[in-house]
């Protein structure tokens, strides 16, 4: 299989692809000013302990308290009160009241499990992992653990061996997938950078007073190389000059060997154009998902979980009706894979294939879900059919699922419809605008758009942020699109040098 990292890289947001036989498997997006929380370390104080809840509300410096439950803490003498005669520490933490660990006012380092999002602050646990390259440095815990992904005995004795032999007392450590085949000083390396960086965690934690962020987790396009950039990446192309420097030269230190993969894109047009990621992209947040055979599935995302339901539509197979039923359900299952891992979509998946009646068959399908799944780098766990029929899985919340991070309930349909956010629609008038003026290369444009994104591009201006900022030598200008526009969020027209003033009535001048 043949797989390339894109990455389109401007000065408001970063978007990585990885791309399988040419098609658009996962895409990360992380905006400026609104980057990823997860795996930051802070300094947090208790604001609140909530018998009741079994869980405590802590202050680490973000708009709404963090949320620690029970049984996210771990039961560590050096930062917490314990209650003697409740014998706390060989007591399993499920059964102890959380007074008896947490008190008000208390302060505490604790790390960012799961982003906050809508009315939700984030949830955070007292178990810090550190991740590298090849390992995964637990500073709380004395383990050492290897990737359920690597099934070969031999290779998962040889490298348990290695971590012993460095594996720092007191400490876990957990082998990565990417360890296979390295070498004893990769990992070595790898071991002795994260007991460096916990150690300047620690000491900085000293430092500061709560609440305070200790330490961030890398941005996007570093998780890309340390994560996703392996031997098995036939190429990783960066549109950004600065952002490819950065990342090669950090390539060339960590994966010396397929650091030349690495190049930088010089052309003018969009990259995720050249490729056909932007309407792949588009294509993801469709409820309605057609199968090469004529049967669809329909996908309904909730706070709690995601529904998928899988229909026949205009399949209508051969002579065997259980055999077309099969055959749609089969490539349902495959096509269900893709769109969760493209998605992003966490937490509990309730799958309705169309009704089998061998349960021979729904033991195929269940094997053909968790085969496609494979491919998935986050963990999912099937559980199979339950007592209705339906399929049960589970798959790590790790990001802010796509349509989260891109998309707000729409205000007119009171929360039933989705629309693209004021920010990702401006940045995608920025990029047709871009590629209006690779086309026209004209001296001026007119540009109307909504309310909401006159008030995002005024917002982000008063940051010093500039939405034009590449076309400072043009004069572009901005104005509240008319009323009888509804088809669409913005239009841009290109001027020319005779255009009458009367035209930009209303419009102001932005360079």
């Amino acid at each position: 299989m043949k797989k390339e990292i894109i990455a389109d890289v401007t000065q408001h947001d970063a978007r990585v692809a990885l791309l399988e036989d040419g098609e658009l498997a996962e895409i990360q997006v992380e905006l400026k000013g609104n980057e990823r929380l997860v795996g930051n370390i802070y300094k947090g104080r208790v604001q609140n302990v909530l018998p009741g809840m079994q869980a405590a509300f802590v202050d680490i410096g973000l708009d709404k308290n963090a949320f620690l439950y029970v049984g996210d803490i771990l039961a560590d003498k050096g930062d917490f009160d314990f209650n003697d005669e409740h014998d706390v520490v060989d007591t399993e933490l499920k059964q102890v009241n959380i007074r008896d660990i947490v008190k008000r006012g208390q302060e505490i380092i604790v790390q960012v499990l799961k982003q906050p999002g809508g009315a939700k602050g984030a949830r955070i646990t007292t178990h810090i992992t550190l991740p590298g390259r090849h390992v995964v440095l637990m500073p709380s815990v004395d383990h050492i653990g290897v990737s359920r992904k690597i099934e070969d005995e031999s290779e998962r004795e040889r490298l348990r061996e290695i971590i012993e032999k460095y594996k720092p007392v007191g400490m876990g450590v957990i082998v990565r997938t990417a360890a296979v085949n390295c070498t004893e000083e990769e990992l070595k390396r790898d071991i002795d950078f994260l007991i460096r960086l916990w150690r300047r965690i620690e000491k900085k934690s000293t430092l500061v007073s709560a609440p305070r962020l200790i330490h961030s987790e890398e941005t996007v396009m570093f998780r890309t190389v340390r994560d996703m950039f392996t031997s098995e990446v036939d190429s990783f192309v960066i549109n950004d000059r600065e952002m490819y420097e950065k990342v090669l030269q950090v390539a060339e230190i960590t994966q010396p060997e397929i650091a030349h993969r690495i190049s930088f894109y010089e052309e003018k047009d969009n990259i995720f154009d050249r490729y056909g990621i932007e309407e792949a992209i588009a294509q993801a947040f469709e409820r309605k998902v057609w199968l090469s055979s004529g049967a669809y599935l329909i996908i309904d995302e909730a706070e709690a979980l995601t529904a998928i339901d899988v229909n026949t539509g205009k399949y209508i197979g051969d002579d065997d009706l259980q055999e077309t039923i099969v055959n749609a359900n089969t490539e349902a299952a495959i096509m269900i894979a893709k769109q969760i891992r493209l998605r992003d979509i966490g937490g509990i998946v309730i799958i309705d294939f169309i009704d089998m009646e061998d349960k021979a068959n729904e033991d195929l399908i269940v094997e053909v879900l968790r085969e496609a799944l494979k491919k998935d780098r986050t963990k999912t766990n099937v559980v199979g059919f339950t007592g209705l029929g339906l399929v049960e899985m589970t798959r790590k919340k790790v990001r802010r699922r796509l349509s989260a991070l891109l998309q707000q309930p729409c205000e007119d349909c009171q929360g039933s419809g989705k629309v693209m956010s004021p920010a990702a629609r401006t940045i995608s008038l920025v990029r047709d605008l871009y590629r209006t003026d690779n086309k026209m290369d004209s001296d001026r444009y007119l540009v109307e758009a909504d309310e909401d994104i006159i008030a995002y591009i005024d917002r982000q201006n008063k940051k010093k942020i500039f939405m034009f900022e590449k076309l400072a030598d043009k004069t572009v200008f901005l104005k509240q699109k008319p009323a009888d526009m509804t088809d669409r969020s913005f239009r841009i027209t290109a001027l020319g040098g005779d255009k009458r003033s009367e035209d930009l009535s209303g419009a102001r001048q932005m360079f």
